[in-house]
């Protein structure tokens, strides 16, 4: 077997009393889309935020391509490859839309955060970053500052940014929430073809099952902040754990 993209060994976090994430081992590789999904408090969100950096564990390890991030804060792991696009967006709003993407375009080259430079004389960076416009269907709103976008549109520039920087692992918390339904396939063929490479490793939360069906290879889930299902969609979403936890259903014993 080879070693996982990425993988969390006992990944565990305490807010005084209370166990947020308990003892959650997991391993993820390559070319596979995982849905982790669990009712609300479950622990799916924290459980990104242990291993995107955003909060320390209390107790185990997150690893990438067997790599130990313990200590490491969120930019340098995501300079090591772990892309994360978040349930509420992280933009830099007074800045327009492409000068967004700009700058995770000129990150990924290695070209510094500079706004003043770089520009004129790179062609292929503004190139490459009026695609991912046209990927998001934003082309119409790249002077557009981030701030003056709908909140669909703003996911959907989330999601240029994450491209942008074209990481190993790509960590989607809730990538269509609050957006319209004319506005949720654009988002969903963009993770498609992702999956699609067939070399990048995809962690997806989400809500809507007919989106974890219509992506996830795998799904987990997540009760109580531990790990109480993992396998193939069909299966886990039939087992009678899930039917209690996640979908409310009294199952008869």
């Amino acid at each position: 077997m080879s070693i996982p993209a990425l993988e969390t060994r006992d990944l565990t976090i305490r807010f005084g009393g209370h166990v947020a994430v308990n003892a959650v081992s997991c391993a993820f590789h390559p070319g596979t889309l995982t849905a982790i999904v669990g009712p609300n408090g479950a622990g799916k969100t924290t459980y990104f935020n242990l291993i995107s950096g955003q909060l320390r564990a209390t107790a185990g390890e997150v690893l990438l391509r067997g790599r130990p991030m313990a200590g490491l804060p969120a930019s340098a792991r995501t300079k090591a490859g772990l892309g994360r696009a978040f349930q509420l967006t992280n933009l830099f709003p007074s800045l327009t839309v492409i000068e967004n993407v700009r700058l995770a375009v000129q990150s990924r080259a290695g070209a510094g955060l500079d706004l003043r430079h770089m520009w004129s004389h790179r062609r292929d960076l503004i190139e490459a970053a009026d695609r991912l416009l046209a990927d998001v269907k934003l082309t119409e709103r790249r002077d557009a500052t981030a701030a003056a976008l709908s909140h669909g549109d703003q996911r959907k520039l989330e999601v240029a940014l994450l491209l942008a920087l074209d990481p190993d692992v790509f960590m989607f918390d809730e990538p269509t929430a609050g957006m319209s339904v004319d506005e949720v396939p654009t988002v969903l063929d963009l993770i498609a073809g992702i999956k699609a490479k067939g070399n990048k490793t995809i962690l997806l939360v989400e809500h809507k099952m007919d989106v974890v069906r219509s992506l996830a290879d795998r799904i987990i889930v997540l009760h109580n902040g531990a790990l109480v299902a993992d396998g193939e969609p069909g299966a886990v979403i039939a087992s009678p754990i899930v039917q209690q936890a996640y979908l409310g259903l009294e199952v008869a014993e």
